[in-house]
């Protein structure tokens, strides 16, 4: 029975009881929200007590309201057969009175209502909400500065959430959105930047800026607003066009923006020191406006660097950030987090690939024909270049190099206090911490990359720091002094760059006359000295030889018997390292083994933290590992089995993929190579690899991946490919944002070719076996050309692949790709829910494609698109769970609270954040049957419409009218 305007008060004490204390009163309210929640008109009653404001509602009520209306949109707006769903006639009146109560003076339920209205608008936006923008900039015309704030926050959610969706027909809406909202937004944002700066010109020397910000409360709304502004200037910006790193075609907006971003950082940065100690809320406004209008910056190079090569930008705000690292009169106007977005802004501009120059410099055009694509960017890598040779001479990179080892690298007293206080910890922290959120890590990283830029100018600076380190601060001090926090730093900065600093600087020399003294220094103040060697000497581990190794391995045995645990854990991290090393000498050890292996099971009893005790069973484990997976080993026949299982448990319940980790992956390559007796185990290991190594595995180990998958594909049965193409699924799922269209070919395009093999292959006969692998190999190739069409044309027209398929004589009637359109169609019977969507999406984006044999398809085509999307009407299956964290479905069967694993919980995350899950199939066919229209002209589609059945051609209207 549905709920009416009747049953408000009675929705409202429901409410109120599910506040309670009194469990006895709260349960029942609890329960009864549960049952009413799939009742018709439960979101209009929710709607009605939130837009309730006054004495006579309580605020925490009306909080509670829009919680439970958010989790209804994501449980029961999309109608399921298992639920009652929102009507379409309820679904209006929401939307329509949502956007008249916008204005909440209540800032936790203006959220929220910013959050539901931005969850509808990702799932009808357009089609059944055209309006909302337009809606939207009619209440940007107010002049109540509340209202407007209350306005962009729905603005820059809704946004965030369009975003998300990747369909080249979502980003198109997205692009015009981006043209009737940014001139506006851009616009206000000027206009609130100069009244901000007067008022904060006008409240800086004035005592009583309380009292004058409680009489009005209009200067913190427009400072709120203008960040608003801010956000949706770079969302608009970064989601609104296509990265010019691709297309080398300038974003205007870049030029736009960044000069007067920059100048608006250099006007409110002096009033960071101004209000410290005056005014807490605007102090803490330009703290953070200063820090996130530098991460506008930041984004809008990354996303368009090309754009960002002009001299009104590049060169300025390098410029600009390089002085605010290097000038010590900045410290009184800068901070931490500003600090770290400049040399963020630094390194990426260093180590973005787009400035790299290139070796036939720039290029002329001596005709009138426009410049290619590779010249265009080939000429702005050439700009980008003498931007930076400009603003980085010689003597400023040496400047740089000397601030951040003397002045970023050094420890604090606060860091030294929290190794006192916490020595597992501060380990931890200092190892595991994003380089991006501290801010030695942060300078760090920026050493690492103007060292490899400028490695010969920066070589003999870093040798001549330390060497200067080592004469204040001899071996045997004890007290901490600048000198021994110099050397520190000094040390930190040659085990960053020792494969150059190795021809500067001979590591025996160093170990002998320095490094094994202080070792043996045991005063408790040396432990800065001593942990920074034990990292050290696993850093330079290429460069240890002879004699030498012996006496490093007996240092670093005895660093793992100090009394500081910090230092411990060093010594057993390079441990690690050594033991990998191909010039690892069993015998060197042996003498000290027996050490070893008890203060390793030492270190585990005293260390609390389970980040500390996985990884220290790596100097005993990985060795093992090592001999066990080596199919060259002697030992291979009797272990490789055990270590295989061995291994794949290791990476299960590693906290992170490490490199110790990560470097036996090649391993992997031999033994598939040898036989696929460990299949099962070997497609785990690669799965594991894959969610938790992300890019870094793929960059490292792309080749071995790309070798162990051909492998596979080539010679297993189908048993062995139906447990080997999830892999290859999840490798598209997961990485094709950032591997396509560059790294992708070399990667996977030799497996993809095998699929297209086998989904061409002879006829399935009676075997459901091989009717399953050609259905899941389909699959995987109709994900692709929905995701990247122009590399599976490429990938299409590979002359050895032709070749091949015709030498197998499999008939693909000169054309592959509308062999695959007749295999889609033939196949999407035996496919399951997933599948059919994969294909009925494919076939709708060959509708847009250049083939004219797809008009004599178009009545089969449109029958599959037809039946995928009625069926999925009518079938919910376990893959279209809502994701909604604050259901059950988080939750074991008893609700126990048992939590998914962390590696299922990724794989969970990839399949929701799966484009094609996310695409509405109807409106993809509907926009592609107009370009299919306009495409082979109106009269040739026309007629092909009308050699459809009319039964069928009912079916069709009733799939693309229906919601």
């Amino acid at each position: 029975m549905a709920l009416s305007a009747g049953d408000v008060p009675t929705m409202y004490a429901v409410l109120v009881n599910s506040l309670s204390a009194n469990e006895a009163a709260r349960r029942p309210a609890e329960a009864a929200l549960a049952q009413c929640e799939t009742r018709p008109g439960f979101c209009s009653c929710l709607l009605e007590i939130i837009s309730a404001r006054g004495l006579a509602c309580r605020e925490d009520v009306r909080l509670l309201a829009t919680v439970y209306f958010k989790n209804s949109i994501n449980r029961y707006w999309r109608q399921r057969r298992d639920s009652y769903g929102i009507s379409n006639e309820e679904k209006d009146h929401l939307r329509k009175n949502l956007l008249l109560n916008i204005r909440e003076e209540n800032s936790q339920i203006a959220l929220q209502l910013a959050v539901l209205i931005s969850k509808i608008a990702r799932l009808d936006y357009p089609k059944e909400w055209p309006d909302i923008f337009s809606v939207l900039a009619q209440q940007l015309q107010s002049a109540d500065v509340l209202a407007s704030h209350r306005v962009f926050m729905v603005l820059f959610r809704t946004l965030k959430e369009l975003s998300t969706k990747r369909l080249a027909v979502d980003q198109k809406n997205y692009a015009e959105i981006t043209s009737h909202l940014f001139e506006y937004t851009w616009n206000l944002w000027k206009s609130d930047v100069q009244t901000i700066l007067q008022n904060l010109s006008m409240l800086s020397p004035r005592n009583d800026i309380d009292t004058i910000l409680e009489q009005s409360n209009d200067l913190i709304l427009i400072c709120d607003r203008w960040l608003l502004c801010l956000k949706i200037v770079r969302q608009l910006i970064f989601s609104g066009y296509a990265s010019d790193s691709r297309t080398a075609q300038e974003v205007w907006q870049v030029r736009e923006v960044c000069p007067t971003v920059l100048t608006a950082i250099k006007s409110l940065l002096p009033y960071y020191d101004s209000f410290r100690d005056k005014q807490a809320k605007l102090w803490d406004f330009t703290k953070r406006a200063c820090t996130k209008l530098m991460k506008v910056l930041v984004t809008l190079q990354g996303r368009h660097p090309y754009s960002f090569i002009h001299e009104t930008v590049l060169p300025a705000t390098v410029d600009f950030c390089l002085n605010m690292i290097t000038n010590s009169e900045q410290s009184g106007t800068s901070f931490e987090e500003f600090l770290i977005q400049s040399m963020v802004l630094v390194k990426s501009v260093l180590e973005c690939k787009e400035y790299r120059p290139s070796p036939t410099g720039r290029v002329i055009n001596e005709n009138t024909q426009p410049l290619s694509l590779e010249q265009r960017k080939k000429n702005f890598a050439a700009v980008a270049n003498d931007m930076l040779k400009a603003v980085l001479p010689g003597d400023r990179v040496v400047l740089l190099c000397n601030i951040l080892i003397r002045r970023y690298f050094i420890y604090t007293a606060k860091d030294l206090e929290e190794w006192s206080e916490n020595p597992e910890s501060f380990h931890h922290e200092q190892n595991l911490v994003q380089w991006t959120e501290k801010k030695r890590p942060c300078a760090e990283a920026l050493f690492i990359i103007i060292f490899e830029k400028y490695r010969e100018l920066l070589a003999p600076v870093v040798v001549s720091v330390l060497r200067e380190a080592m004469a204040v601060s001899p071996p045997l001090e004890t007290d901490i002094t600048a000198g021994m926090l110099l050397k520190d730093a000094s040390y930190t900065a040659a085990g960053h760059v020792y494969y150059e600093l190795s021809n500067y600087l001979s590591f025996n020399e160093w170990f002998h006359g320095s490094l094994s003294i202080e070792v043996s220094n045991h005063h408790p103040n040396m432990r800065i000295i001593r942990r920074k060697i034990a990292l050290l000497l696993g850093q330079w581990i290429s460069e240890i030889k002879g004699d030498t190794r012996k006496l490093v391995y007996h240092a670093l045995v005895g660093l793992l018997q100090d009394n500081d645990i910090a230092v411990r854990l060093a010594a057993c991290s390079s441990l690690c390292y050594l033991f990998q090393e191909s010039s690892f000498s069993e015998l060197d050890l042996f003498e000290c083994l027996p050490t070893c292996w008890t203060m390793s099971f030492k270190l585990i009893e005293d260390v609390q933290e389970f980040d500390s005790k996985s990884p220290l069973s790596y100097p005993m484990l990985i060795p093992i590992l090592q001999s066990g997976i080596n199919i060259d080993s002697p030992d291979a026949l009797n272990l490789l089995e055990d270590s295989v299982l061995l291994w794949e448990a290791t990476l299960s319940n590693a906290p992170s993929v490490v490199p110790q980790l990560l470097d036996l992956f090649p391993y992997l390559v031999g033994i598939v190579n040898r036989s696929f007796d460990h299949l099962e185990a070997t497609i785990k290991i690669i799965e594991d690899y894959t969610i938790f190594g992300g890019q870094e595995f793929l960059k490292s180990h792309g080749a071995s991946l790309a070798k162990i998958i051909d492998t596979i594909l080539g010679n297993v049965n189908d048993k062995g490919l139906l447990t080997a193409l999830p892999i290859v699924d999840l490798l598209v799922q997961s990485f094709w944002v950032q591997l396509f269209p560059v790294e992708a070919p070399p990667l996977i395009s030799g497996a993809l070719q095998k699929l297209i093999f086998i989904s061409l292959s002879q006829d399935d006969g009676q075997n459901p076996s091989r009717t399953n692998v050609r259905v899941s190999s389909g699959a995987i190739l109709a994900r692709l050309l929905v995701m990247n069409t122009n590399f599976s044309a490429q990938l299409l027209s590979e002359p050895s692949l032709s070749a091949s398929i015709q030498q197998a004589g499999i008939s693909v009637n000169n054309n592959l790709l509308l062999s695959l359109v007749d295999m889609w169609i033939d196949k999407v019977d035996d496919a399951n829910v997933v599948q059919q969507k994969e294909y009925a999406m494919a076939l709708s984006v060959i509708l847009t494609l250049q083939v004219p044999q797809v008009i004599d398809k178009l009545d089969d085509i449109l029958s599959v698109c037809t039946t995928v999307i009625i069926g999925s009407r009518e079938i919910k299956t376990e893959d279209d769970t809502s994701g909604d964290i604050t259901s059950s479905s988080w939750l074991g069967n008893n609700n126990s609270g048992y939590s998914l694993s962390s590696k299922e919980l990724r794989k969970r995350q990839v399949r929701d954040l799966d484009p094609i899950k996310q695409a509405s199939l109807e409106n993809v066919l509907r926009e592609n049957l107009k370009a299919f229209a306009a495409l082979h002209g109106d009269a040739a589609f026309n007629a092909a419409i009308s050699r459809i059945h009319p039964a069928a051609f009912a079916q069709l209207q009733q799939a693309l009218n229906t919601a």
